[in-house]
């Protein structure tokens, strides 16, 4: 899908849903990791959620993914985050009872905490390479269990250890909550490529929904 550079509190690209969609869709809203902060959005699309769209010739949700300035994280600019995507289900063909939240890396850490900060907005979590705050209460965590979570995390990825990753989905399994915890064996850090590609989880982001979702604006 053509790619659109756009800016609201953040700089953002975007990816319109299909010409001949017929009702409400999916909106897919995925956060960058450290290394593609700054301001030049075309960054964004050398790898991962934004390349695999921009080289796709259709799909069936809208895309978005704002851009951090250098040395800031989303969980300082979560208001933003909030307020874009409020802008685009007022703006955009969107179903509010189906927005999914991604994050790689940096970006995971803030999709965490933006999830559990706000539960009701989110109809499922993606979270790739990245490992949820530590200073996420045990009431946030408690707030997730709603909410569809996949993660995925390299086998052989030095920046993260997998018990870490383990202790959050125990947690919320144990709380009830419906998490998919895959670990690709061979896959360092930058696993995005091959994740985002996988036509399971395409077909995941677009199968969740949370219902009687009040629209927020």
């Amino acid at each position: 899908m053509p790619i659109e550079h756009r800016s609201d509190l953040l700089p953002y690209i975007f990816s319109p849903v299909s010409d001949d969609a017929k009702k409400p869709v999916p909106l897919v809203l995925f956060l960058h990791g450290a290394r593609d902060r700054g301001n030049d959005l075309n960054v964004l699309l050398k790898w991962g959620l934004p390349r695999f769209v921009n080289e796709s010739s259709s799909l069936p949700y809208v895309f978005a993914a704002p851009q951090l300035p250098e040395g800031q994280t989303w969980i300082d600019r979560e208001s933003d985050v909030i307020a874009l995507l409020d802008n685009l289900i007022t703006s955009q063909p969107i179903d509010p009872s189906r927005v999914i939240l991604s994050g790689f890396s940096l970006g995971t850490a803030g999709a965490w905490h933006i999830a559990a900060s706000h539960p009701s907005r989110f109809a499922g979590l993606v979270a790739v390479s990245g490992r949820a705050p530590k200073t996420l209460e045990a009431s946030q965590l408690a707030a997730l269990k709603n909410i569809p979570i996949q993660i995925f995390q390299g086998g052989k990825d030095e920046k993260l250890p997998i018990e870490d990753a383990q202790h959050i989905v125990d947690t919320l399994r144990e709380l009830g909550g419906t998490v998919d915890f895959t670990v690709l064996p061979e896959g360092d850090h930058f696993i995005a490529d091959e994740v985002y590609s996988d036509p399971k989880l395409q077909q995941w982001l677009i199968s969740q929904s949370r219902r009687n979702i009040p629209l927020v604006v």
